[in-house]
């Protein structure tokens, strides 16, 4: 064979070398397409929840209750009822609860019905010479035993300049606000202990006399500042007397005075 003729054969045979390689690759390359699998992919992330669905329909109405010895009357079930048990005891208070928050204040109320007409009274606002003396004596001729813890009343009137002074109820109202003198004198054949009361006193002032004498005799007095309305009375109370004491009815006699120092206009 020729150089020339070579060479050509060379070349024929790269030729088809390279023809049968590229068959191979294709058919290489279409059997994986037909039987290969690629990688699955990542799961989606998930939506959102579904809507609630439709209320479903009202079911039939069950069958009746069934007692062992057959159907239960309707009309006896009232009747089955058990009776109510007695009331239990009372539990123990629980404890004090917090204060609530001051509320809001309050509307103001109605406006009220127009009071009584007032006492005139002279020039510049001073009582008048009539209307500002205020003077009482009373006596107490009841025979018993004046009772405790009771205002003492009375049965003989001998002064009541401003008809201040109530002998049915045994006080005294203040109708002239000022300065007051009050005393009172008893005589009794037993011992007596009487007080003076007002609620412009804090507390009784009280006098006791225990001579045991034939006739014990029993004064006491005070000064008392007054306002409007306030009141003023003698009461009987017990200190060491003994029952024959307080059920004696011999001869006894209470007086009780009062009158106006001066106004506090004045």
């Amino acid at each position: 064979m020729s150089p020339s003729n070579t060479g050509f054969w060379t070349m024929a045979g790269c030729y088809g070398v390279a023809v049968l390689v590229g068959v191979a690759s294709f058919l290489t390359t279409g059997q994986c397409d037909a039987s290969c699998r690629g990688t699955d992919g990542v799961p989606g992330a998930a939506g959102p929840p579904g809507r609630d669905g439709y209320q479903g329909a009202k079911g039939e109405k069950g069958e009746p209750a069934v007692a062992a010895g057959g159907p239960v009357d309707v009309g006896i079930l009232p009747a089955l009822k058990g009776q109510a048990g007695s009331r239990g005891p009372q539990g123990v208070m629980g404890p004090k609860g917090y204060s609530g928050h001051l509320g809001p204040t309050g509307t103001h109320g109605a406006v009220g019905r127009p009071g009584p007409e007032g006492e005139s009274i002279g020039h510049g606002g001073q009582l008048s010479p009539q209307q500002g003396r205020s003077a009482f004596s009373v006596i107490r001729t009841d025979n018993s035993y004046p009772p405790l813890r009771q205002v003492v009343t009375f049965q003989t009137t001998v002064v009541n300049k401003g008809q201040d002074f109530n002998a049915a109820t045994g006080q005294f109202s203040c109708r002239v606000p000022g300065l007051y003198y009050f005393t009172f004198h008893s005589m009794a054949k037993v011992s007596v202990c009487l007080g003076i009361l007002s609620d412009a006193l804090g507390e009784r002032l009280g006098f006791c006399d225990y001579n045991r004498n034939s006739d014990q005799v029993l004064s006491g007095g005070v000064v008392l500042q007054l306002r409007l309305g306030q009141k003023v009375w003698l009461e009987s109370f017990r200190d060491q007397q003994k029952d024959p004491e307080i059920r004696d009815t011999q001869e006894k006699s209470i007086i009780f005075s009062g009158f106006l120092i001066f106004s506090a206009s004045e």
